[in-house]
């Protein structure tokens, strides 16, 4: 079993097409093509101890249970899951009766999470189609197409043909341990293909976000979109105006905080997807030649550390991606006469609250970004008590990345940031000396005080004695 594993891993797309075969099943036929566990490499030591748990609970009190969707696609390209997904024909509260670490979440649709510890395990009742019949609790659209609720139970069947894309219609069956492919899903992976399930404009129009999950995916992969999947997403961009911020949050984390965020970024532009999620920092792409670079230069950066297994933080990132229209407005301001952290303040304020009717930015997030901004008016003012002043701030290491960033990007010029670096690392005599040339780098040391004059106090009149 481990040796036939190794080899898969190698060659996973090979290996798919050897182990299935090369005969097409039309997308959404009816009647799942069975895979039986002797033909597929995926194993249940590829799958949590809770999920396990969650599908044998689940099938020993009579009701069907299958993981489903990502965990299973990821498993069988070779690589090891992270989230499960379980799907059964138990009801919601069903599941909540189960479970006594679970709570039902969700009106738009409704989900069990079932948690063990840290980790979560999602639980989604099979979904069917609605009819006329179906109250607006249960089932309603907008005008426009929009799902607003989706709770209609139904089989395995019509849930796999209500999933987005035929790669996450696949289930393992706790029952006999078989895959089933209700979509032509495993086809699709060999050919590292992503294809919406049904007619790709409806069900974008169903939901947009499933824009954003297909550059999302495409990125993750390395897939290449079918030409009918891709084909609306540049007139249907707009309809992500109608998703609510706080959800928009939540994709875009998942967009650029999974480890391909340049790829994410680059494929968003070309589609016309950011401009959606970050119209003014689009804008200022336009107009600003380094504004582009230094978003890239921050993903790079992100993209590393999540490689590297380091921490990342949304604050750095929402920085860089909204940098350029602060400094757009700052400009604006300071040509009318505004002194410069006054005029960085105002202009922080108004694109973060231009921002927040599109994603909304907690403010555990959106309050260290704006010390990563005011700091960037400080790190050149580096003498006397100030420089310890700057270097002892909390958000000081984020700051000076962020400036080598900029530096980077080509916004400003290099030298502030090499000396920074020496400062940091200096012993106490080197940092004497390095306050010292400070004072022969005009450029780099901010703006001189100009000196208050003192107004003399008038004499009084003079005395007759």
């Amino acid at each position: 079993m481990i040796k036939g594993f190794t080899r898969f891993l190698q060659s996973p797309g090979e290996r798919i097409k050897s182990l299935f075969g090369p005969q097409d099943a039309p997308a959404g036929s009816t009647g799942p093509r069975i895979i039986p566990r002797q033909e597929h490499p995926v194993s249940r030591q590829h799958f949590s101890d809770a999920a396990l748990k969650v599908l044998y609970r689940l099938h020993n009190a009579g009701f069907q249970a299958f993981l489903v969707g990502g965990c299973i696609r990821d498993a069988l390209l070779g690589h090891m899951p992270k989230d499960f997904d379980v799907a059964t024909d138990a009801t919601p509260e069903q599941v909540k009766d189960l479970f006594r670490n679970s709570r039902i979440i969700g009106r738009r649709f409704r989900i069990v999470h079932v948690r063990f510890g840290r980790e979560v395990i999602e639980v989604t009742t099979f979904r069917g189609k609605p009819n006329d019949d179906h109250a607006d609790h249960i089932s309603q659209q907008s005008d426009d197409g929009l799902l607003l609720r989706d709770n209609v139970w139904g089989n395995i069947e019509e849930d796999a043909l209500r999933r987005d894309f035929t790669v996450n219609a696949l289930y393992y069956n706790i029952a006999d341990f078989s895959i089933h492919d209700f979509a032509d899903g495993v086809h699709d992976i060999e050919a590292r293909t992503l294809r919406l399930i049904g007619d790709p404009a409806t069900r974008y129009r169903e939901d947009p976000v499933r824009m954003l999950r297909a550059v999302r995916f495409a990125a993750k992969l390395d897939f290449h979109l079918d030409p009918a999947t891709e084909a609306p997403i540049h007139d249907a961009a707009p309809l992500l105006l109608q998703i609510p911020p706080a959800r928009l949050f939540d994709e875009v984390l998942k967009l650029f905080m999974a480890g391909q965020g340049v790829a994410t970024f680059h494929l968003l532009r070309d589609y016309g997807l950011f401009a959606m999620l970050f119209p003014e920092a689009d804008e200022a792409m336009e107009e600003l030649p380094w504004a582009e670079r230094l978003v890239e230069l921050a993903l790079e950066s992100t993209d590393r550390r999540i490689a590297e297994d380091r921490p990342v933080t949304p604050a750095f990132l929402f920085a860089a991606l909204l940098w350029a229209p602060v400094q757009q407005r700052q400009a604006l301001h300071e040509a009318d006469g505004m002194p410069p952290i006054p005029a960085l303040q105002a202009a922080s304020q108004q694109v973060v609250s231009r921002q927040l009717q599109h994603i909304s930015i907690p403010k555990r997030f959106s309050l260290p970004m704006r010390d990563i901004w005011d700091l960037q008016q400080r790190l050149p003012l580096r003498r006397g008590k100030r420089v310890f002043q700057t270097r002892e701030h909390p958000r000081f290491r984020a700051a000076y990345d962020f400036l080598l960033l900029r530096e980077g990007a080509g916004e400003i010029t290099p030298g502030l940031g090499d000396w920074w670096t020496a400062f940091q690392q200096a012993d106490e005599h080197e940092q004497r000396r390095l306050l010292g040339k400070v004072g022969a780098d005009p450029a780099g040391s901010g703006q001189p005080r100009k000196r208050r004059r003192r107004r003399r106090k008038p004499r009084g009149p003079a005395s007759d004695t």
